[in-house]
């Protein structure tokens, strides 16, 4: 049980304004301004995100610094003109750097590239997660959680970050103004200073996440290729897809076709999630789409050299490696594909073994070219 008595006093000037409006307005002539809070949380034994939300004015911040003053994780400073990735502590290497970047939904490499102040507002938010992450492994306390991004990235961000929480084995305390995070967080525990209320459990639970997968046009790469980590370029051949949510475009997929001589199969040649909707999925959702798609011709394959990538598709059941991690052309490496400009870079290939769609093949008229929309269940 945590309980404090917080007083908060500040003096009045009473200049002729001042006194203008308690005049006006009948306000009471009072020497101080004086707020009062009796707050009492009787927290779980064991838990990893907690939440102070209501709304402003309510003393959510002013109770957090009371009670967690040692673990508010204030601005971090970044390096002007450096990337992130050489802002985050020196004891950490550069693979658990990339990988704790990647698993709050920030997986994109060519924007680890770029210093903190240009990137967007729902990059530098993820990238101070991070960061924060990082630097206080036991308990950190978020002020203003959420609160200078739009609501779409608030909601995915949440969740990829209370994903990431939970598996590190960290507390994290986000303090916000706003109720819509409160099922994407499923947090431990909620507390409401507005109305004294503190809520334990298990209340709260992710919404699902709907995709709308529409086989779109070689322009629609347009708006992904910046954030491809290998390449700007796409096949002329490729076969392009889309995934939105709520009708905003979230992830692309392209599948070209890899003739090799002996096991002619397709290969997933494009996949990006925009940086908005990463770290919650998306990405593996249409890519097994797409994959259970072409897997009714023939094998579908993916070769990758994201590190991020390789680990999550190592533990999926809808894909089996067929070439363990290597440099391209050495033994053990992945086989190199016409197209692939990766040669040199430490690799992985995997075979989709997942769920073929043969009716929705026949629905997007694949077998006959044809281009048609379909919402995925």
């Amino acid at each position: 049980m945590q309980s404090v008595h917080i007083v908060r006093e500040s003096a009045i000037d009473h200049s002729p304004r001042v006194m203008m409006l308690e005049g006006m307005f009948d306000i009471p002539v009072a020497e101080k301004s004086r707020h009062e809070w009796d707050v009492a949380l009787d927290l779980p034994d064991k838990w990893n995100i907690g939440v102070i939300v209501g709304p402003s004015g309510c003393g959510k911040t002013t109770i957090a610094r009371e009670l967690f003053k040692k673990s508010m994780a204030d601005k971090w400073p970044w390096k002007k003109s450096a990337s992130v990735i050489d802002s985050f502590p020196a004891t950490m290497s550069l693979r658990d750097i990339t990988a704790l970047l990647s698993s709050v939904g920030f997986s994109s490499p060519p924007s680890w590239l770029k210093p903190f102040s240009v990137l967007s507002n729902g990059e530098q938010f993820r990238v101070h997660l991070a960061r924060t992450l990082a630097e206080m492994k036991d308990l950190a306390v978020v002020d203003e959680f959420t609160s200078v991004v739009d609501r779409t990235v608030a909601k995915i961000g949440s969740a990829a970050i209370a994903k990431t929480v939970r598996k590190r084995g960290q507390k994290l305390i986000a303090v916000s103004c706003h109720y819509d995070i409160l099922d994407w967080l499923e947090p431990d525990w909620v507390y409401e200073p507005a109305i004294n209320r503190l809520a334990r459990g298990s209340l709260w639970r992710r919404p699902k996440i709907t995709l709308n997968i529409r086989h779109v046009d070689k322009t629609a790469w347009q708006l992904f290729r910046q954030h491809h980590y290998l390449s700007s370029n796409l096949l002329n051949s490729a076969a392009c897809f889309c995934a939105f949510v709520e009708n905003q475009p979230a992830a692309f997929c392209a599948i070209s076709s890899f003739p090799h001589p002996i096991v002619p199969s397709w290969r997933i040649h494009r996949l990006v999630t925009l940086p908005d909707f990463q770290g919650v999925g998306i990405g593996n959702a249409l890519m097994d789409f797409c994959a259970g798609l072409y897997a009714n011709e023939k094998p579908v394959s993916i070769c990758t050299s994201h590190p991020a990538l390789m680990r999550s598709m190592s533990a999926r059941k809808n894909w089996i490696m067929t070439s363990k991690p290597g440099h391209r052309g050495k033994q053990g490496g992945a086989s190199i594909a016409p197209h692939d400009s990766s040669r040199g870079r430490i690799t992985a290939g995997f075979r989709f073994r997942g769920k073929v769609l043969p009716e929705e093949y026949r629905k997007f008229g694949l077998d006959k070219s044809r281009c048609k929309n379909l919402a995925s269940p």
